[in-house]
């Protein structure tokens, strides 16, 4: 039987190896002195210079399954070493003779599973952030639309009202009538993007600023002469929306006004 010599190139240990234990690992092995892992097929040497001076146990229980390999002592030394045990005698390999462990059953499914749940949750944010996206990528926009079609949502145009600003207003009075008033304002969208046109509120108020009338304006009472397309387009980049509009107070005596724009929730 063909019994080679290795060294370990750490601590210097030198012991013996049957060659098909070091085929089942490609020739790493691991000292039993140091335990250190080293090539034991680079590290072979002479046998004929080596085998008086090879260790024994515990460097020969890493080969031997059986784990009966012991370093003889005085009273043991002259009798003959008993035959070593082949592969066909051996049982499990040592530890670091073993195969890797084999990828675990559900490893598939748990990649499945984690796939699936970044699309829901990618999903979910599009589905929150859709008029940010839009906005941000406009090619996105109609694929959006569609998916907004199946779900029941829309994707509006954005609502930043720290974007927008009342240019000028002013309140006049009708010579048509005493009590009635006529509002002039311009809205000014001062985002790098198209927004949403504002609610605005307007308030009468008398000679000590309390409130006696207040009223909210949709962007269809003060544009009335804009379609339906055209409202849902909103005020462009930079651009302005000037409104004019006929009020009867109903007598009631005003002598100030605040405007306000906003968004209802």
């Amino acid at each position: 039987m063909n019994v080679l010599v290795t060294r370990c190139p750490t601590c210097g240990t030198a012991f013996r190896a049957l060659p098909a234990q070091l085929q089942a690992r490609s020739g790493m092995v691991r000292c039993g002195k140091c335990a250190a892992v080293f090539d034991a097929v680079a590290n072979l040497v002479e046998e004929a210079a080596e085998v008086a001076k090879a260790e024994p146990s515990p460097q020969l229980g890493l080969f031997d399954a059986g784990g009966r390999a012991s370093a003889p002592d005085a009273r043991n030394a002259a009798r003959p070493a008993p035959r070593r045990r082949t592969l066909a005698d051996e049982g499990p390999l040592p530890e670091f003779l073993e195969d890797e462990p084999p990828p675990a059953r559900f490893a598939l499914v748990w990649g499945l599973g984690a796939l699936l749940a970044l699309a829901a949750l990618a999903g979910q944010l599009a589905y929150q952030y859709r008029t940010e996206l839009a906005t941000l990528l406009p090619p996105a926009k109609p694929h959006l639309q569609e998916a907004c079609a199946l779900l029941g949502c829309e994707v509006r145009l954005p609502r930043r009202s720290d974007l927008l600003s009342i240019e000028s207003s002013d309140l006049q009075a009708d010579k048509r009538g005493e009590s009635l008033i006529v509002l002039n304002a311009v809205i000014r969208n001062r985002a790098p993007f198209a927004q949403e046109l504002p609610s605005l509120e307007l308030t009468l108020t008398d000679a000590d600023e309390r409130a006696v009338v207040r009223r909210v304006l949709r962007p269809a009472d003060y544009l009335p002469g804009r379609g339906r397309e055209a409202l849902d387009a909103g005020i462009a980049p930079g651009a302005e929306a000037a409104l004019r509009m006929h009020f009867d107070t109903g007598g009631v005596r005003a002598t100030g006004y605040r405007l306000y724009l906003f968004f209802p929730a």
